[in-house]
């Protein structure tokens, strides 16, 4: 029996169904990660019941108006503990975190409430929610709508439909602005800056070109002119966005005038059906990959963040790639093996396992202060003392991210390159091709795959990794993205933002824990999902090298 068992153990079967345990404790963990991120980050867009609650607050009864956050059950102990007098004998209460909104007229946007003290529970149907460009949600009751001050005579029945279709009026002039402000004066301003540095330029040199000065003005009244025709339809398009107002009330009976400019959208939860819900859940998830942050980023989009971060992780592989090709080819195939080149070796592993911070730290001495204040001293004079690349910018970040990734490009170009054949080598060499020949037309292609699995472990660390870039470039919000229509057109001195440091930000530097807290769920699933695209991109690449190059290998 004891012979059976020791042969049991020799065979290795019991080490395989324990690697095979590991293997599928680590899947469901992973699965179940994403899972709960999936849900918590995604549920944020569904469009949420509205409770109207007469609710008990000590002797004082008081009527509550907003959407159930979070519901839970905790020991009545524990609220009486907290101060809180619940007048009832229970053992476990049910607690709900009510978001009520509101936040100009009621200081919080969130209220706690427990379930015995609501006296009466009910769902208007003409509850309206406000997503306003600041303050937060905002709920209510719409009451009559005015234009320029007076108010219109609506029927109460028409009032929703009228309030849609000027708000759609609104959105068209949002647009318009944000055009006109964006681009046309944003490349405006573009072109007076580069003129402003000319100008200096033209003064550090000491030569004095009155010529070249005289043109830098007559340019400089051209766009000056230009900008007053676009201050002059940009103050006509505030003046008609700003014509329309809404009259609500809250839960309380106060009224308050809201501008339709300060609405981006405006829905009636309690009267959709699931199909229109449906709807408006696309609709909000599509703004949240496509619009730019709000409110200290607690409120709109992330598309600058993902922007950045695959602007980044491209640019990270552009260079990473040939520098750790080039150092792996060498090393194997041209180095003298011996001492030094073990030593480089063991150097290279090593460095892999160095903490990313310290790169950032390397990144904002070597690369940000001593190179780009350098570059600026030599090409940017006329800019200082404001930095130009002797500042955090997307070329200095993907730099430092590219230092930190090389090992593992070196590593598993290394590895490719080993695994193949010495016959092939030698068939190319007696068929009269030189060394480099053999290298670039022959064993390279062969070794793709490899150098692809490299890049795909590249992009996995890159993509994910924060804190170097909190030192060389990411920052909280971007005015501009790096990349537009002014030339050069790809601005590398630029900071930039990115998906990692955005959780970071929303998670734990915002101004608002409750609002932020679905958002950082969802930016985590987006960042996850984009780092997946990206590494499917990759293996997409290297399994078509690898069908492409399998034959030459036989």
């Amino acid at each position: 029996m004891n012979t059976e068992k020791l042969g049991f153990f020799k065979s290795g079967t019991p080490w395989v169904w324990l690697n095979a345990g590991a293997v599928s404790i680590s899947m469901i963990m992973v699965v179940g990660l994403l899972i709960l991120i999936a849900v918590r980050g995604l549920g944020h867009f569904w469009p949420k019941t509205i409770w109207e609650i007469d609710y008990l607050e000590g002797d004082n009864q008081i009527v509550l108006l907003g959407e159930r956050s979070k519901t839970e059950t905790v020991p009545a102990k524990q609220l009486v503990a907290s101060g809180l007098h619940l007048g009832f004998e229970e053992e476990f209460v049910e607690r709900t975190l009510l978001k009520i909104g509101n936040r100009d007229m009621n200081g919080v946007d969130f209220k706690l409430i427990v379930k015995p003290a609501e006296m009466e529970v009910r769902k208007p149907v003409d509850a309206i929610v406000f997503e306003r460009t600041q303050w937060g949600n905002f709920y209510g009751f719409l009451q009559s709508l005015s234009e320029n001050g007076d108010t219109l005579d609506i029927k109460s029945g028409a009032l929703w439909d009228e309030l849609q279709s000027r708000l759609k009026r609104v959105d068209d002039l949002r647009d318009e602005i944000h055009e006109i402000e964006k681009y046309e004066i944003g490349k405006i301003n573009y072109k007076i800056e580069k003129l402003r540095l000319k100008q200096r330029r033209i003064e550090l040199s000491g030569i004095s070109d009155p010529d070249a000065v005289s043109d830098i003005k007559s340019q400089r009244k051209i766009l000056d002119d230009e900008y007053e025709i676009l201050k002059g339809e940009l103050g006509k398009l505030y003046s008609a966005i700003a014509r329309d107002q809404a009259l609500m009330t809250i839960q309380d009976g106060r009224e308050k005038q809201v501008k339709l400019a300060d609405i981006i959208k405006a829905t009636k939860p309690n009267a959709m059906g699931l199909g229109t819900k449906l709807g408006h859940y696309f609709v909000n998830l599509k703004n949240f990959v496509t619009d730019d942050p709000r409110e200290a980023n607690t409120e709109g989009g992330i598309f600058p963040a993902i922007f950045g971060t695959v602007m980044m992780v491209l640019l990270m592989s552009v260079i990473v790639t040939p520098f750790g090709v080039i150092a792996a080819i060498y090393l194997r195939e041209y180095a003298k093996q011996g001492f030094v080149t073990r030593l480089v070796r063991i150097s290279v592993n090593n460095l892999a396992g160095v903490p990313s911070i310290v790169y950032g730290v390397f990144g904002l001495g070597f690369f940000v202060y001593f190179l780009g204040g350098n570059i600026d001293q030599l090409f940017y004079p006329e800019a200082l003392p404001s930095p130009t690349f002797g500042s955090g910018g997307l070329m200095w970040a993907s730099l430092t991210l590219a230092l930190l990734t090389v090992p593992v490009v070196i590593v598993a170009t290394e590895e490719g390159l080993s695994r193949i054949p010495s016959s092939v080598r030698e068939g190319s060499l007696a068929l009269g091709a030189t060394k480099a020949e053999t290298l670039w037309r022959t064993v390279l292609p062969m070794a793709s795959p490899a150098m692809m699995t490299g890049l795909i472990l590249a992009v996995a660390r890159a993509a994910g990794e924060v804190a170097p870039l909190m030192l060389v470039g990411a920052v909280k919000l971007a005015p501009s993205l790096p990349l537009d229509l002014n030339a050069p057109f790809l601005h590398l001195e630029r900071k930039f933002m990115h998906l990692g440091f955005h959780i970071y930000d929303v998670g734990f530097q915002s101004p608002n824990v409750e609002a932020a807290r679905p958002l950082v769920y969802a930016t985590a699933l987006i960042l996850v999902v984009v780092i997946i695209l990206l590494n499917l991109s990759a293996i997409y690449i290297r399994n078509h090298l690898r069908e492409k190059y399998r034959t030459m290998e036989h």
